[in-house]
């Protein structure tokens, strides 16, 4: 019974959906340098992930350690929740004169742009739920995707086991160290171009004392 009521549901997905799941049917083991990535984050109303909601989400494909700028995605919600104490953050009115979209335009625009691809995010966690919990507000299901976190990879190139033991290191204080120019900082399509930018200098780390990277050192899911 369990079963029939699944396959019922799935039957309803919308195609965009379908599609997506069909995407990891294949599981197909590609090196780093032919692995697709998108570094992406959220600026939302708050960090409740039942009661809040995503304002704008910004991402940006990395593919043979090339960041494909000019294949950038970024989207404005429209804001059905509205908390004003966050604005002084993103910056983002409830009114304004960006072009938003719907909750639902943005769910098929952002599936159709990740695909399978490997995400990055800092502090994934939080992007990754707020995610999800939209997803499902939508009846449909939770993302697939492996995951990297750019604080734990930084970890990792220190050759640091015990993160308990960490500080948890803000985008900010990984910018400084890296190197990493920070422009367009709390803007979802700013922090995704940023995030990128540490992935990539933060993988030369690991493959300058690692010869042959293993994904399960890296991928989250």
């Amino acid at each position: 019974m369990v079963f029939k009521w699944f396959k019922k549901k799935e039957d309803h997905f919308p195609d965009f959906w379908k599609n997506y799941l069909d995407s990891f049917k294949e599981k197909v083991a590609n090196p780093i340098e032919e692995t697709r990535f998108v570094a992406f984050d959220t600026e939302t109303t708050g960090f409740d992930q039942q009661r809040d909601r995503i304002l704008s989400i910004g991402a940006v494909t990395i593919q043979n350690k090339t960041i494909k700028v000019n294949e950038s995605l970024e989207l404005y919600l429209e804001q059905d929740i509205f908390n004003p104490d966050t604005v002084k953050i993103h910056g983002l009115m409830k009114k304004g004169t960006l072009q938003k979209v719907s909750e639902t335009e943005a769910i098929e625009i952002f599936i159709n742009y990740i695909g399978n691809a490997v995400l990055i995010a800092h502090h994934a966690r939080f992007d990754f739920a707020m995610v999800n919990a939209m997803l499902q507000r939508h009846d449909l299901g939770k993302l697939k995707n492996k995951f990297i976190d750019t604080g734990v990879l930084f970890k990792k190139s220190k050759h640091i086991i015990y993160q308990e033991d960490l500080e948890n290191y803000s985008l900010d204080e990984l910018a400084n160290l890296l190197n990493v120019p920070i422009t367009d900082r709390h803007t979802a399509s700013g922090d995704a171009l940023i995030t990128s930018i540490i992935f990539l200098k933060t993988l030369s780390r690991l493959n300058k004392k690692k010869s042959d990277l293993e994904w399960s050192y890296l991928l989250r899911t």
